[in-house]
């Protein structure tokens, strides 16, 4: 594992700054978790620590939310992600094939990015 992502990974952080620096409250993040879309570490004392990758994590489930993606769909977002990763961690795979696979993520993104229109 690269220094970087070493210490992007290492829970360091209190619910409570996670809830500054994210502007999400306790009660959210500990649903996000239960709803296994977050595994935050637990210290010594049972009290859960957060890594940068976790806020990574909760920003991006507030930016689905306000994209008007329900929790059910973030986590088939999730889960097409982790099943994407373990094909291409279980084959090597033609530029072809991560060209498409780039393309079906755009294209997913691009769907929850459209301006809305108005009605006349």
């Amino acid at each position: 594992m690269k220094e970087r992502e070493l210490r992007r990974s290492m829970a360091v952080f209190p619910i409570g700054t996670v809830m500054k620096l994210t502007d999400l409250t306790a009660r959210q993040i500990r649903y996000y978790e239960d709803q296994d879309l977050i595994f935050p570490a637990r210290n010594d004392g049972n009290r859960r620590m957060y890594s940068l990758n976790d806020m990574d994590v909760l920003l991006e489930i507030k930016d689905y939310l306000n994209d008007g993606l329900n929790i059910a769909g973030i986590k088939k977002v999730y889960e097409k992600s982790k099943e994407e990763l373990a094909k291409v961690k279980n084959k090597s795979i033609t530029d072809a094939e991560v060209r498409k696979i780039l393309e079906q993520e755009i294209m997913q993104q691009s769907r929850f990015n459209k301006p809305k229109t108005t009605l006349r």
